[in-house]
């Protein structure tokens, strides 16, 4: 703490103050709201500590509540402290409310008095060692008598007439004005009396009355209860004696019948009334030391913070530990054990001991530990309400915020009537043993975090790290937060439980809804720190397939108010973060980055409270680039950090890109397609985003169905694992449909690929779809042609006069480049001896052995002559012209006379064909499905047919509601294997 006060000013909040700034709002928040706790129920214990030396030893005559019996003593007391408590309380809690300057004054006495008593009991041990005083304790056997009982009895069990003096024996000690033998004697003569003592053992006053068996067999003596330093009672007392709730007290040296029979509660011996151990009695004990923290916590009012907090804790420290350890030693040397036990001094009828120990008179220890406890429970409702100012100043936790205020001089009204409140909470407890091992789990876990904040800031070697005090190290800071846990649970492990689920509900608390500071703490160093390793660690090799979880890029659209065009795309995403990856969303601003600084960043912001809007941690990027599609190509290659990049990117289909007479939208749309597939990246599609159910809009029942055409690394099957992960699609159940051809054994295949999800312990309804090679119908022919022909008229609509006069020159012939990720790869009817298709043997020829996917022979070359004539041909002049003018409403240019005799091509014929057939399929089986996941073809090597390509992806997706369209990454991404 020494070393965290002299780094840097110290204001109000002491020990609050040094956490949070070293550690961060959330465990300083935590940690102080618990330490503010412990530090009033100590006022309360205080207070309660001063009320019990009140009523028992300085004015017993002024209990309010008298005990009806010897069973209802303990509540009488106890309603006695309830009472006089609220009364200290109330008083305390003005004086403070009046100003802190009289507690400094009344400090100072309460100080001396306490120093007075300390000397005093120096003293008496020192006196005790030549004249021990008289305090006698009453034995039967080896066991301890209560005084209460005996009143003005002797301790005898009978009593002699008067006589003169003769020689005593050594078991005899003098009581009253006779002697008093130690063994009951028949012999003896009859002028014999029993005493108040024979009466409680046996069953009448006569002599011969029936008594209790250890009763007769024992002796009755009287030992010293203070023999003195010189007595050599500490060797007895070195050595620790725990008792069990209801054992009596006994002294080991003391002779004992045998055998030994259990005493019961109604004779009048003194009992254990609680079960003592180390543990239990550490957690008493620890509050007593707890008091060091006070002139930290008013590190407000200090002159010179940084130098008085380490001079005065540490001298705090070291003269309590000297005098708690010297008054142990005293005590065991100089009074006996089984009243060093007794708790409530039933042996001494409730006389101090400590007072009879010390000199002149027990006066001195009385008034001093009165004075002791008025002046520490001061201290503990000054330092308290300071603490809970600093906290809800400092404003991280939003309903505090109203106990941050107070007078126009500083002190902290309202925080000082919640401590109040508090500490009368303490007070009906009334209970010190209750409230003691309390208060010793929240200081306990102060100085853990406090010991914390010391060792993380020392080996983190942050630059700001510069203590003045230079006397510390980082492992005697790990040391002390080990035995603060230790402590913890070894005083009370139930409470220790108890007070870390409180600190961590404040930790969550301050985490989710307290407001959001940044103090350069400790934790965050820390963060950087493990983020670097990490991330050194990921670059040691390629993620495993187990570890495979998508990654995801999210591209995103601004308007032109800079409002996301398609936050549902953020949803969608949300939704998937079942993988728990990394999400990254972008946005790429067009212009000039030295013009456009101030556009990004409130892209940024932006783009930040969306993401907080729709739930999505991650990260948000927003790059300037002079074309969108170079920006986007920019954030696909550079986003993301050594092993942490992305895996998937996720980007929107373009609306209207029919009408849109500028291509740039679908132009970039396809080349996002081209530069993913480049960088082997996943490409996730969703079509009618806006139908996507919102994270509000679960889906009560339906199915998500995936069809399965091509494999793709196992992409299709964990997208829907992972979405039932969510609340939104979670009672959806999945089929999986997959395509065969006539010739194909559907009912292995549909085996096959049951077994492979039982591998893959995916859950999933399988059905294979038989598809037969049919006739290109004219509706195709007629569709691809006018598909060719509204291509060519957007191009001529879009072209300059010079690029006309340049399109002119072209050949009008110029045949399409063909594409290997065209649909022909994508499912099994069509061609596949074109010259437009893979060479390369992809995986449209047999079915996929591992995974089931339908592949089949793909059959069929062009189109034959025969199949010519079964063609009707119903595109004819006056259509085109009416098509012309429905489309596009103007004229008809210079360059469309060629429309006309423009033939499709056969390669489209065939793609447009496999697109109408499957998307009538998957209509036909998916009409009502809540989600069709499809297999999204590569777009074409040459950009002249990127038109075309779009609009197969239309006919392929035409009438179906909800689609993801997904081209995996090329590796896999789920395994069989555990």
């Amino acid at each position: 703490m020494s070393a965290i006060a002299t780094n840097g000013v110290v204001p109000a909040g002491g020990s609050y103050f040094m956490i949070s700034r070293s550690l961060g709002p959330e465990f300083g928040g935590a940690v102080g709201l618990c330490f503010y706790l412990g530090t009033t129920f100590a006022g309360a214990m205080y207070i309660l500590g001063a009320i019990e030396i009140l009523l028992m030893y300085i004015a017993p005559w002024a209990a309010i509540f008298v005990s009806s019996g010897p069973d209802g003593e303990g509540a009488a007391m106890l309603n006695n402290m309830r009472v006089y408590g609220s009364i200290f309380l109330l008083l305390m809690a003005l004086l403070v409310f009046v100003g802190v300057k009289y507690v400094n004054k009344l400090a100072s006495v309460f100080l001396a008095c306490v120093i007075i008593s300390i000397l005093s009991i120096y003293t008496g041990a020192l006196v005790s060692a030549f004249s021990p005083p008289t305090f006698p304790v009453c034995m039967l056997g080896n066991r301890t008598l209560s005084g209460h009982i005996l009143h003005d009895s002797p301790c005898a069990k009978t009593t002699l007439p008067k006589e003169p003096p003769r020689p005593v024996d050594t078991n005899l000690t003098l009581a009253g004005n006779g002697t008093v033998p130690s063994t009951f004697d028949p012999s003896l003569p009859s002028s014999e009396a029993t005493t108040a003592l024979w009466l409680q053992f046996c069953e009448g006053p006569d002599l011969n009355a029936s008594c209790d068996y250890y009763f007769n067999l024992s002796n009755i003596s009287e030992i010293p209860g203070i023999p003195g330093l010189s007595s050599g009672v500490i060797t007895e007392n070195i050595w620790s004696v725990y008792l069990s709730k209801g054992d009596v007290l006994e002294k080991g040296s003391l002779p004992s019948p045998r055998p030994v029979h259990p005493p019961t509660n109604r004779l009048p011996y003194v009992f254990a009334d609680i079960t003592t151990s180390f543990t239990l009695l550490v957690g008493i004990f620890f509050p007593s030391v707890t008091g060091i923290m006070a002139g930290s916590n008013r590190s407000g009012d200090l002159k010179d913070a940084q130098r008085s907090i380490p001079i005065g804790t540490i001298m705090a420290i070291l003269t309590t530990s000297l005098v708690y350890l010297s008054s142990v030693v005293l005590f065991g040397a100089c009074i006996e054990g089984v009243v060093l036990r007794d708790k409530f001094g039933d042996s001494v009828k409730g006389n101090l001991v400590v007072g009879t120990l010390s000199w002149p008179s027990p006066w001195v220890i009385v008034i001093g530990s009165f004075f002791s406890t008025c002046g520490a429970g001061l201290q503990s409702l000054t330092g308290a309400p300071r603490l809970l100012q600093a906290i809800a100043k400092d404003n991280i936790i939003p309903f505090l915020r109203v106990f941050g205020h107070g007078k126009a001089n500083g002190e902290p009204t309202w925080a000082l009537l919640l401590t109040a409140l508090i500490a009368e909470l303490g007070i009906l407890i009334a209970s010190l043993d209750l409230v003691a091992p309390i208060l010793s789990m929240f200081f306990l876990m102060c100085y853990l975090f406090v010991n914390l904040a010391c060792a993380l800031q020392t080996l983190l070697r942050t630059p700001n790290w510069r203590p003045r005090f230079s006397y510390y190290h980082w492992t005697l800071s790990f040391l002390g937060m080990i035995i603060c846990l230790a402590l913890m649970f070894i005083s009370s492990w139930y409470y220790a439980i108890v007070a870390i689920v409180i600190a961590g509900m404040i930790y969550k608390y301050i985490e989710y809804h307290g407001a959001e500071k940044e103090w350069g703490d400790g934790i965050r160093g820390l963060s950087l720190s493990a983020a670097r390793y990490a991330l050194l660690r990921l670059e040691e090799g390629p993620p495993h397939t187990k570890n495979w979880r998508p990654q995801l890029l999210v591209l995103l659209k601004l308007d032109e108010d800079a409002y996301v065009k398609s936050p549902r795309l953020l949803t969608f995403a949300s939704q998937l973060k079942a993988g728990k990856g990394l999400t990254i969303v972008g946005t790429v601003i067009t212009g000039n980055y030295l013009h456009s600084y101030g556009e990004a960043l409130a892209a940024e912001q932006t783009l930040k409270h969306q993401m907080d809007k729709e739930k999505v941690k991650g990260f948000c990027q927003c790059i300037v680039a002079n074309k969108a599609r170079e920006g986007i190509s920019h954030m696909i290659q550079s986003s993301g950090l050594g092993g942490m990049r992305h895996n998937t990117v996720v980007m929107g289909w373009p609306l209207a890109w029919r009408q849109s007479e500028d291509p740039q939208s679908w132009k970039t749309f396809i080349n996002t397609v081209r530069v993913t597939t480049a960088a082997h990246l996943a490409l996730l599609v969703p079509k009618n985003i806006s139908l996507f159910p919102g994270n509000s809009e679960p889906c009560a029942e339906g199915y998500i169905d995936v069809w399965w055409i091509v494999h793709d690394g196992g992409m299709l099957m964990l997208l829907p694992f992972l979405l039932r992960q969510h609340k939104v699609w979670r009672k959806c159940a999945m089929r999986i449909f997959t395509v065969a051809q006539m010739e194909d054994n559907s009912i292995q295949m549909k085996k096959d690929l049951a077994t492979f999800l039982y591998h893959l312990r995916i859950e999933a309804d399988v059905e294979v779809v038989e598809m037969h090679n049919s006739d290109i119908s004219a509706y195709t022919y007629e569709r691809t042609l006018m598909m060719e022909q509204r291509s060519q008229m957007l191009r001529q609509m879009r072209l300059s006069k010079s690029d006309r006069e340049k399109e002119v020159r072209r050949p009008q012939q110029a045949q399409l480049v063909k594409d290997r990720n065209s649909m022909l790869r994508l499912t099994s009817i069509g061609s596949d001896d074109d010259e437009d298709t893979d060479g390369g043997g992809g995986p449209t020829g047999n079915a996929e052995k591992g995974g089931g996917a339908a592949g089949g022979r793909e059959r069929d070359g062009g189109m034959s002559a025969s199949e010519n004539r079964r063609v009707h041909m119903t595109w004819t002049k006056e259509k085109a012209l009416q098509y012309r003018a429905t489309h596009s409403g103007c004229s008809t240019p210079e360059g469309f006379r060629d429309m006309l005799s423009i033939r499709p091509d056969h390669s489209n014929v065939r793609r447009m064909h496999t697109a109408v057939k499957l998307n009538e399929v998957i209509v036909n089986k998916s009409h009502d499905a809540r989600l069709v996941l499809l297999n999204m073809p590569g777009p074409p090597r040459n950009p002249a047919g990127d038109e075309n390509y779009m609009e197969f992806l239309e006919v392929l997706t035409e009438g179906l509601e909800r689609v993801l369209l997904v081209r995996g990454g090329g590796s896999e991404v789920i395994t069989i294997y555990s």
